[in-house]
């Protein structure tokens, strides 16, 4: 069967970039920021995203064109006969499946405002009472149900149409318009009273709010707005033609999602600290502060409906490419035909995400918070994110650095035009500096090392 390919270098950005702003950028990103304290975290990220994210998603690129096998095959198919190396993409297999069953939960929430802001859900609402609603929702079982459900049969009818008719189209048409909405409010965020405190808590860095678990979360940040550590990238990447400049490509796509998160933050913060609203929001931040501006300008009931609907639009872009990561798997896995494949994976992925639709109502595991620390929902959110995708991206540096063949390493980073000066210093970052780093931070946050303890005075 001949693998189908991106038919435009702007589809496959739009597709990638597309991934991180939904899933990262948009939602994630500004309320993980707000919970580790802003500008320290956020200047972590930057550097991580750049020295760490680029150069592991250059990689899984090179894993992807080459192998032109979804991950699972592919780390199997560039590595030694009877090697294990094929576990890592059941890794990406499973870190793809966890964080898209609540991440359709999410995505619900965003079908769920778009509804309510038909309905025009704020009025007569004071800022506290339109921020108090997220709560109402987010303790709504047979509501997180209904919406998850109908976001996932969203994801079946894109992903059933392929890659071309399906991802690619939507991608070229739903990311730029979101960028353009994006845009907008955030420079209508410049004029609010509370954007000065937002700049300053955003690029002002407080060094003594880090802790081993705001570095391992600021480097998890970067991976997930990336997408790297999933297998979205290197099921995108057995997409990809010969004539595509993987550093070029990797290099657009990190700056747009960086802009886009610091544009989202830069969104969110000022309405928080106009409004006197604590920044640690958790992952309702962006439901509790939106519909607040929203409700403040003319036309809120266009203004909100849009958003939330492009929220959703670009909530799919990000959520059809990790079930492309199931479905890509599973046709070579049991070579089944693509509708069966995506009807299964969707059906599991709606079952597993159950919990996570009920957390919290605790209608199920109520006792799960109590066991574990979190409900069940920022459970599957902070391991998958915090421990999974760096763990998985640690392995995959070890891969491209030392069971690649470098000569093969060499041809698909030179391919499309990359500049042959810049394979030696990847490589090298790849090698020895990304997984030396990434290391450190997990065992500063297991506690087996404490290199905080050098850096005080």
């Amino acid at each position: 069967m001949q693998r189908e390919h991106w038919a435009s270098h702007f589809g496959f950005i739009m597709a990638a970039a597309g991934s991180a702003i939904g899933l990262g950028s948009l939602w994630r990103f500004p309320y993980v920021a707000g919970d580790n304290g802003g500008g320290a975290f956020v200047l972590l990220y930057v550097i991580f995203t750049f020295c760490l994210g680029v150069p592991i998603f250059i990689g899984e690129l090179a894993i992807g064109r080459k192998g032109q096998h979804s991950p699972i095959f592919a780390y199997e198919a560039l590595s030694k006969k009877g090697s294990n190396w094929r576990l890592l993409g059941y890794l990406n297999l499973l870190t793809s499946f966890v964080i898209l069953s609540f991440y359709c939960v999410v995505a619900g929430w965003c079908l769920n405002y778009a509804l309510m802001s038909l309905n025009q859900f704020t009025v007569g609402k004071t800022p506290e009472e339109i921020r108090a609603v997220f709560d109402a929702v987010y303790a709504s079982p047979g509501l997180n149900l209904f919406w998850l459900l109908i976001f996932i049969l969203l994801n079946v009818g894109v992903v059933y149409t392929g890659i071309r008719k399906g991802i690619e189209h939507w991608s070229k048409i739903l990311t730029p318009a979101l960028l353009v909405i994006l845009i907008a409010l955030f420079i209508y965020g410049t004029t609010l009273p509370g954007f000065g405190d937002a700049v300053k808590f955003i690029f002002y860095p407080d060094f003594s709010k880090l802790t081993p678990s705001v570095i391992l979360n600021s480097l998890g940040m970067a991976f997930f707005t990336l997408s790297v550590g999933m297998g979205i990238i290197v099921t995108y990447g057995s997409y990809l033609t010969p004539t595509e400049n993987l550093p070029k490509t990797a290099s657009i796509v990190a700056l747009m999602t960086l802009l886009v998160s610091l544009i989202a933050a830069l969104m969110i913060f000022p309405i928080v600290f106009t409004f006197n609203f604590p920044p640690e929001g958790g992952p309702g931040l962006i439901f509790q502060t939106m519909p607040v501006l929203f409700s403040k300008l003319p036309g809120s009931l266009v203004i909100s409906t849009v958003f939330f609907l492009l929220f959703v639009f670009t909530a799919l872009t990000s959520s059809i490419s990790l079930l492309e990561v199931l479905v890509a798997n599973l046709m070579e896995l049991f070579s089944w035909k693509r509708h069966r494949a995506v009807i299964i994976s969707s059906s599991a992925v709606f079952l597993f995400g159950i919990p996570s639709a009920l957390a919290g109502s605790s209608a199920l595991f109520p006792n799960w918070e109590t066991v574990y620390g979190k409900n069940f929902f920022d459970t599957m959110n902070y391991i998958s994110a915090s421990w999974m995708t760096p763990v998985a991206a640690l392995l995959t540096t070890f891969f491209i650095g030392f069971v690649m063949k470098k000569k093969e390493t060499r041809e698909e980073f030179l391919q499309g035009g990359a500049l042959r000066t810049l394979f030696g210093p990847w490589l090298f970052i790849i090698r020895y500096i990304a997984p030396i780093v990434v290391i450190l931070i997990i065992l500063e946050q297991g506690g087996v090392v404490h290199l905080g303890k050098l850096l005080t005075p």
